[in-house]
């Protein structure tokens, strides 16, 4: 479920909400899934909060819990982030100027290769 973090009708109407309201169950999920997506498998370290003697690799308990804290102290921070404008916006442009700002690309950028910029 979305739900509005601003006030502003100019803003963009909905944002991912925080985690608040989630049990570390329900996030130990969401984490398990995004490192599976991505090719990480957590079962590779040691069960339980100890780390590896022979590696110092951390245990899986101790792995999730930091991430939930990751997890807890980001998302609704980065959720409520908007990108800023100049100083004396119409605030009927504001929201249509957020918009046209491109993200960060690495250069040389494989999105110049494609399109000849």
């Amino acid at each position: 479920m979305l739900k509005r973090v601003h006030g502003s009708g100019n803003d963009s109407p909905q944002t991912p909400p925080g985690t608040g309201g989630l049990t570390d169950d329900v996030i130990d999920v969401m984490i398990r899934a995004r490192l599976t997506s991505i090719g990480i498998d957590l079962r590779q370290l040691p069960e339980g909060s100890r780390p590896d003697q022979d590696t110092g690799a951390p245990g899986q308990d101790t792995v999730l819990a930091e991430l939930r804290v990751f997890v807890r102290k980001t998302i609704g921070a980065l959720a409520a982030y908007r990108i800023p404008t100049p100083d004396g916006t119409d605030p009927a442009d504001d929201h249509a100027l957020r918009q046209q700002t491109a993200a960060p690309q690495l250069y040389p950028s494989q999105v110049a290769g494609r399109t000849g910029r």
